[in-house]
């Protein structure tokens, strides 16, 4: 593997069940166990999860369409059930739908004709987040020397 293939996220707690995630590039998100003392809410590590497996395809398929039209509309859900069972807690059926409109005319029928097309391959094949949930990777935990 080389410095090119390494994606790196540092989670930070700052305070009771809340977290700050940043990037190699200096982005950050916070998230945490559903509620901010301050009155607002925070994702769940769940949420971002789903998030992360909608944002993934969104992308892939904005950059297939877009080209040949904006969208009017563009949203995706993402959904699925957290259960506790003999593997532990996890997700299951993880479903992802696309509420795409394109404008009439050329432009927007080459869009809608090829969307079908561009959700398929970021399932099948472009989107990391989504193909990694799927085809399943091992993950190690260790604790660092203090």
């Amino acid at each position: 593997m080389t410095d090119n293939n390494l994606r790196l996220v540092t989670v930070e707690r700052t305070g009771t069940g809340h977290f700050t995630a940043t990037n190699a590039r200096g982005g950050t998100i916070a998230f945490g166990t559903g509620s901010d003392p301050d009155g607002g809410d925070t994702f769940t590590p769940v949420e971002l999860l789903l998030a992360a497996i909608g944002g993934c395809s969104a992308a892939d398929v904005d950059v297939a369409t877009s080209r040949h039209a904006e969208p009017d509309r563009f949203t995706v859900t993402v959904t699925g059930n957290k259960i506790s069972d003999e593997h532990g807690n996890r997700m299951t059926d993880l479903a992802v739908t696309f509420s795409v409109a394109f404008p009439d005319g050329e432009p927007g029928d080459r869009a809608r004709a090829i969307l079908p097309r561009a959700v398929k391959t970021s399932h099948d094949r472009l989107c990391t987040v989504s193909r990694t949930v799927e085809i399943g990777t091992h993950v190690t935990a260790t604790v660092a020397d203090a």
